[in-house]
């Protein structure tokens, strides 16, 4: 039987295959019922072992005359190179930092969201008419379309997280991965999720001014100060 495979060393046929009975029925049994017809199939998966196989053993692949392909192979080693990248990145402690301040400040931007919903259902404020349906129908229904002093700071306080949040994220991102000093990018990143959270509770107290004024300057110039930099470190212009 000839070879038509392109996972199949050149020179491999049935022939090939050693003539025991015992090695013969575990190939048999690997292959299942469609025989040696499923050999191509279960190449691609069974490819990966070879690439991890002990030096100090024969060549798997030497029974059977198989050897993968250089497609097969250029494949694997790209998503290995990928993989060992990102195992790189996981390792890098600014980098890890900076996710974990990033999950808490995203968390908080999100609360903002729920406290606006909570505030509009229990003082029964709405902005579009569907939203007050429930509440009531035709001129009924219109007195509901007002504004309310609560839910408009937790909406004005969502607002500003959104313009400053943002930007961080962005800068937060390149900073943490053009290798500043750990104690330096943490003490950035502390700083700014501080000022975010006393930024709200201040809005929504309502705390008398400047508490506002100094958390949304300290947030700011911490962003500024991670963009400062990094322009001063890794400029390319």
């Amino acid at each position: 039987m000839e070879n038509h495979h392109t996972h199949l060393a050149p020179d491999f046929t049935l022939n090939a295959l050693v003539s025991a009975p015992v090695n013969v029925a575990v190939l048999w049994g690997l292959l299942g019922p469609g025989g040696f017809n499923n050999l191509p199939n279960i190449l691609p998966a069974v490819e990966p072992l070879f690439r991890v196989w002990p030096e100090n053993l024969p060549d798997p692949t030497l029974f059977l005359g198989i050897r993968p392909s250089h497609q097969t192979t250029a494949r694997f080693q790209t998503k290995i190179e990928k993989m060992v990248d990102l195992t790189e990145l996981m390792e890098n402690e600014v980098f890890m930092a900076f996710a974990s301040y990033t999950t808490i400040i995203l968390s908080k931007m999100m609360f903002m969201s729920t406290a606006t919903a909570f505030f509009r259902l229990t003082r029964k404020v709405f902005a579009n008419p569907e939203d007050c349906a429930g509440f009531g129908k035709g001129e009924n229904a219109k007195k509901y379309l007002r504004t309310d002093d609560k839910v408009e700071r937790v909406r004005r306080a969502h607002l500003n997280d959104l313009e400053n949040i943002v930007p961080f994220l962005g800068i937060g991102l390149l900073y943490s991965l053009s290798g500043p000093d750990l104690s330096t990018a943490i003490l950035h990143f502390r700083l700014f999720v501080g000022a975010r959270i006393y930024h709200t509770v201040a809005y929504l107290t309502p705390l008398p001014q400047p508490n506002r004024a100094l958390a949304f300057f300290l947030g700011y110039g911490v962003t500024f100060s991670m963009a400062y930099r990094l322009l001063k470190s890794r400029l390319y212009l």
